[in-house]
């Protein structure tokens, strides 16, 4: 729908859930921000080597967000000190950038972007081997990129959205049989509708049932972003109030996409 007959259903929705719809031409615009942040996240994975910081990735990160006229949304939200949350090893997701924090070879780095433009923003999240490739964190990284594509699947008009989260639950739990070990699904944390915010209703868990939760609806907009650990789904918050570790040590992931429902089905819009 266009025009007035989307504004109409909007006011509609948002009476019953909360949940706001684009029109056709807004998604356009979120595709626009999408592709900003994802080509920063393309020229930040090919910077990141042994003994780079995480701070110059941050800097990077913003020069080439502003260059294409967009703004980081990351940068002063509730505080958070830079224009990504690039997240080590055993850190989670938040992880905050420093010139301190220099990248040795065999790390696992989840580097999670976002920008505005014109209003709009894009989200999405990618995890970066650096240098030697540890075997155990390459199928760990698959199970998680298989989950997220599992749960962008699902993101079909007429369904549900616990369908999304049971989706990437079950991909993450067929990773696991298939490399015969164990994964940790982060539940604490999860996706969010997105839009004119950055974090929108609903809130979209990473595990559950399914065919629970608000109908999706042609228009919706949702960031999907599996998180998994080589051991125990249990984390905790640093003293600084961002970072989230896995209490067991255990080295996590993390990859996340921006999705738009459409009639025709799933419309990523974090690609360029």
């Amino acid at each position: 729908m266009a025009g007035g007959g989307v504004r109409a259903v909007v006011r509609r929705l948002r009476g019953r859930t909360g949940i706001e719809l684009k029109s056709p031409g807004e998604i356009e615009a979120m595709r626009a921000a999408g592709a900003v942040v994802a080509r920063t996240l393309r020229l930040l994975a090919s910077h990141a080597k042994a003994g780079v910081s995480t701070g110059e990735l941050d800097e990077l990160a913003e020069q080439s967000i502003r260059d294409a006229g967009a703004v980081p949304s990351f940068k002063d939200y509730h505080g958070f000190p830079a224009s990504i949350c690039s997240s080590v090893n055993q850190q989670v997701v938040h992880g905050i950038p420093s010139r301190e924090q220099v990248l040795a070879d065999g790390d696992l780095l989840s580097l999670d972007c976002g920008a505005i433009l014109e209003g709009w923003h894009g989200d999405a999240a990618v995890t970066v081997h650096i240098g030697t490739v540890v075997a155990a964190d390459s199928r760990l990284s698959a199970a998680c990129r298989a989950a997220l594509q599992a749960g962008i699947a699902a993101a079909l008009p007429g369904g549900r959205l616990t369908d999304i989260s049971h989706a990437v639950q079950t991909a993450a739990l067929a990773a696991a049989a298939a490399d015969r070990t164990s994964y940790g699904i982060i539940a604490d944390y999860g996706g969010h509708g997105i839009g004119r915010a950055m974090h929108m209703d609903p809130f979209l868990p990473n595990v559950g049932r399914p065919g629970r939760g608000p109908r999706l609806v042609p228009g919706m907009a949702l960031a999907i972003e599996p998180m998994l650990t080589a051991g125990s789904d249990k984390t905790e918050e640093l003293d600084d109030g961002w970072t989230v570790v896995t209490v067991d040590g255990s080295r996590a992931v993390h990859w996340e996409h921006s999705v738009a429902v459409t009639e025709a089905g799933p419309l990523v819009l974090t690609v360029e």
